[in-house]
């Protein structure tokens, strides 16, 4: 198991305390900014171990307090009311406790027979809520409702082992205190540490985005009434069809990028017009790239329903995505910001030329090398998470140097996001269509048999011809370097984040990269 985490601590309160004033001292001369990926953690516990000659086994033990020590900052600078304490029930007197345990956790009756009562109300004394029951996993719903910002935990390493990860995915501000033993009964842990963590609080108090409230926002920016007050007015078909199919189903990825970044950057919770009427126009560019797509490839059906072409006919189609890009560009000129306007039309040229790139080699296949599928990714799909991230930028004010950092990141998230989507391709029971995707890069690459590669173009189901017994071996081959490959763009990715100093822009970019990716 990658970065697999090994359960033993330190024997000692004093030896634990000497660590983590090493690892204080390690981490505070490294400019580093939360989240940090497993990876990094691992890395950095590795280097730890190997520059202080410590023991191996205490790697896990390591990370943990690596990553506490790295949202220290962070932690102290929210609000005790917006902090929640979390102890495991294990820490009771298993003998003598007759705390009842119910859907929340264990009713704690304070009899003051283990430690749990007095870390409750150190809790209850600062303001913080603080819950008994196990595992993290009970209050990420909490944290995704904003009711609290901060989990403050103590669990055993096995444990945490299976809840730190999604800790770290969610790049959820928190503190995790491993317990000293394991066993699941009559645990302990340092009380004064535990006791100090929860009492910091920082002069510089944060705010931190508030997800649900900003998709209850972009919501609104695509209800009905509010596209038909921003788009011309919906007097004939081809106006009302655009109204429809902008507010109709998607996941609304590219305005929620626009708006996250700004809020992220700007610190500001309000949203001024010009935020909302570039991302209503990022949308407008994507649902008319997604028309015109569909009547490229012939589909009939989208999100469960008919495609726009199938439903009115080609004219009708191509006329409402025409319509879009208007709206679009007409939008961003409301903006009063001629970069937007720039920004938007780089993409737009090079999500045609990506695509151009695309048709022109189904109509005449050949042998594909992986370079050229690379470059149809960096036109086609890169723009699409580089632009909302950008403009989102231009917005808040415009960073030269955060824009070449962001774009390292939408290079390498889009093309790993793409590389998987060919993987899940061939995941599937549906049969796969002739076009320019890695897996088929990764076979005419590794095949030096041209009868081979002319049958595999020629073919009319792809997934069959490779299923066939002879062909297994190529395909799995391929497959796995595809892999690799998006192994390696998912950690450049993550890499790309370490030069981002906003803690909650970054916390945003890693999310969004880990829910894309994972």
């Amino acid at each position: 198991m990658k970065n697999k985490m090994l359960h033993t601590v330190p024997d000692t309160y004093k030896k634990r305390s000497e660590l983590r004033t090493l690892i204080n001292s390690f981490i505070g001369s490294r400019s580093l900014r939360p989240p940090l990926s497993m990876d990094d953690l691992s890395s950095l516990a590795d280097g730890m171990i190997k520059e202080h000659f410590l023991d191996p086994e205490i790697k896990g033990w390591m990370m943990v307090e690596i990553n506490n020590c790295v949202w220290l900052e962070t932690v102290s600078s929210v609000p005790y009311e917006k902090r929640i304490l979390l102890l495991p029930k294990c820490l009771s007197n298993s003998l003598k406790c007759e705390a009842e345990v119910d859907d929340l956790g264990l009713l704690c009756h304070r009899c003051n027979r283990c430690s749990i009562p007095d870390l409750q109300d150190k809790a209850d004394s600062l303001g913080m809520m603080s819950l008994v029951a196990e595992g993290f996993t009970s209050v990420i719903g909490l944290i995704e409702n904003r009711v609290v910002d901060v989990v403050i935990g103590v669990s055993c390493l096995e444990s945490l082992e299976k809840a730190f990860p999604l800790l770290i995915n969610n790049a959820v501000p928190g503190l995790a205190i491993p317990l000293n033993k394991a066993g699941c009964k009559d645990t302990d842990v340092d009380l004064n540490y535990v006791s100090s963590l929860m009492s910091m609080l920082s002069d510089n108090e944060i705010t931190l985005l508030d997800y649900n409230h900003l998709k209850s926002t972009i919501r609104e920016w695509f209800s009905t009434d509010n596209l038909k007050r921003l788009l011309s007015p919906a007097m004939e078909q081809t106006s009302q069809i655009s109204v429809d199919w902008l507010g109709g189903d998607g996941k609304r990825w590219r305005p929620y990028l626009l708006a996250a970044t700004y809020q992220a950057l700007s610190h500001d919770n309000e949203f001024p017009n010009a935020v909302q009427l570039a991302a209503v126009a990022v949308e407008c560019f994507h649902k008319a790239s997604l028309v015109h797509d569909d009547i490229q490839d012939n589909d009939s059906e989208r999100y469960g329903k008919q495609t726009l072409n199938s439903a009115y006919g080609v004219p009708v189609a191509i006329n409402v995505g025409d319509m879009l890009l208007g709206e679009g560009y007409r939008l961003l000129v409301e903006t009063g910001t001629m970069e937007l306007i720039k920004v938007a039309s780089e993409a737009h040229i090079a999500l045609c030329k990506g695509q151009g790139m695309e048709l022109e080699w189904s109509l005449s296949p050949r042998s594909l090398t992986m370079d050229f599928v690379i470059d149809i990714f960096c036109n086609k799909t890169v723009p699409a998470f580089d632009v909302s991230l950008i403009m989102g930028i231009i917005c808040s004010g415009d960073d030269l140097a955060l824009r070449d950092v962001l774009h390292k990141y939408s290079r390498a998230l889009g093309i790993a996001y793409q590389l998987l989507d060919d993987i899940e391709d061939f995941e599937t029971d549906q049969p796969v269509e002739l076009r320019p995707s890695s897996v088929l890069a990764a076979l005419c690459e590794q095949s030096a048999d041209p009868v081979f590669i002319e049958t595999l173009l020629h073919t009319e189901n792809v997934k069959t011809f490779l299923s066939l017994p002879e062909n297994k071996p190529l395909l799995l081959a391929a497959i796995s370097r595809v892999e690799q490959m998006a192994d390696s763009y998912r950690d450049e990715t993550l890499n790309a984040l370490q030069e981002v100093s906003n803690i909650e822009l970054k916390r945003l970019l890693f999310r969004i990269a880990k829910r894309i990716l994972n």
